[in-house]
């Protein structure tokens, strides 16, 4: 996803344009990891002085129900990026700082079987672990 296309998606809901919001997607355009929303408001602040975590958790929270970005939980704390491929597939993620690595194939297609009489509506699958580079 880029910036336009993000912007298109906010407009298409009912949402403005904001300086802060764009500010937002270049960040996590730029980072293209995981990231918390202490560390965006910290980016955040040598742009607007006086944003608050509230601001910050308010335009996130609005992003992940829009599908702009993904969210996971990691230490008991969310974690952001923006969303990253139109097709279905998971990831690895370092526990240290955030990187990302596409898994391609799809636990679901093992399970299938096993669930036979259910009526899977969604899932997830994430593996955590360090990085070459934090290892």
């Amino acid at each position: 996803m880029n910036i336009e296309e993000a912007l298109s998606i906010l407009k298409n809901a009912g949402y403005k344009y904001t300086d802060k919001r764009e500010v937002i997607l270049t960040y996590f355009l730029k980072e293209d990891r995981y990231r918390t929303a202490k560390d965006l408001l910290n980016y955040m602040k040598s742009h607007f002085s006086g944003i608050s975590l509230d601001t910050i958790y308010r335009n996130l929270n609005l992003f992940h129900e829009l599908g702009i970005l993904e969210c996971t939980e990691l230490a008991g704390e969310k974690h952001y990026q923006i969303s990253c491929a139109d097709h279905h597939h998971h990831h690895f993620i370092c526990r240290k700082c955030g990187v990302t690595q596409e898994i391609k194939c799809c636990p679901m297609n093992h399970l299938s079987k096993e669930l036979d009489n259910f009526i899977i509506e969604d899932h997830k699958f994430e593996v955590y672990g360090l990085c070459p580079v934090c290892h």
